[in-house]
């Protein structure tokens, strides 16, 4: 189930689900000319438009809906807990499988928090695409360096559901029950419903925004990967959702 996730999310979304819906429209031409010559234009429209910054906003606007955790707010929570975002296989500086730069950002902002507040840390990731748990390599990064210790690692999971059914139980019993969750502004509303459901309270802490705070018009690269990210959390969103009523029915 999770391969078969992952192939449909690279094959629908951008930039490979349009390209390939025009070249599927181009190989129509032949047979059917008008609507080849339609799916052609829906494709590089896709394209075009997903490139384009207000789009991308558009997209991301109600993901990013959780403010940065207030001093108070962290105050009142018992540990802080930090999701991995992937990570570098094999990478030669480093000997070996290491942290990506999804994951380094929430490692740092996670700890800038454990430094402010004192608080434990909890850190969680498996190894979906095999090679060393993620959460293993969060935990020496942690300690080599930010120079902390998690007291809890959660290697076993797949995806942000797992995190939460894995790590939930060693922290409730560790006598955990509110966590300041640190995940992407953009990933916070999937990992904190999965988190809730696992029966923690969770006050986001939020990082790494993507919403931007101007108002560009040229379409870029950087847009429609702002774009891909937004549509692969709706696209989590929904399957969580999904398989959420399925399992009441």
């Amino acid at each position: 189930m999770f391969l078969l996730t992952k192939f449909l999310s690279a094959v629908v979304l951008p930039p490979i689900g349009p390209v390939l819906l025009a070249l599927f429209g181009f190989w129509l031409t032949r047979r059917r000319p008008r609507l080849g010559r339609a799916l052609i234009a829906l494709g590089l429209g896709a394209l075009l438009l997903l490139s384009m910054p207000w789009t991308a906003d558009a997209l991301l606007r109600n993901l990013e809906d959780a403010q940065p955790i207030a001093r108070d707010d962290l105050a009142e929570v018992q540990a802080i807990v930090i999701l991995a975002g992937g990570k570098f296989r094999d990478a030669p500086e480093y000997g070996g499988d290491t942290v990506n730069t999804v994951t380094l950002e929430r490692l740092r902002y996670g700890a800038r928090l454990a430094r402010e507040s004192g608080l434990p840390v909890a850190v969680a990731g498996g190894a979906p695409s095999g090679g060393v748990p993620e959460g293993e390599l969060m935990q020496e990064a942690l300690a080599t360096d930010f120079g902390l210790t998690a007291r809890w690692v959660e290697t076993r999971s797949l995806d942000t559901v797992e995190n939460a059914e894995f790590l939930a139980p060693l922290l409730k019993n560790a006598g955990i029950g509110r966590i300041a969750l640190v995940t992407h502004a953009w990933h916070m509303r999937r990992a904190r419903a999965a988190f809730e459901k696992y029966g923690l309270e969770v006050v986001p802490a939020p990082t790494s925004f993507l919403t931007e705070r101007r108002t560009p018009w040229l379409p870029s690269t950087a847009d429609l990967g702002r774009s891909r990210v937004a549509l692969h959390e709706w696209m989590g969103i929904l399957a969580a959702e999904t398989a959420e009523t399925i399992a009441d029915r």
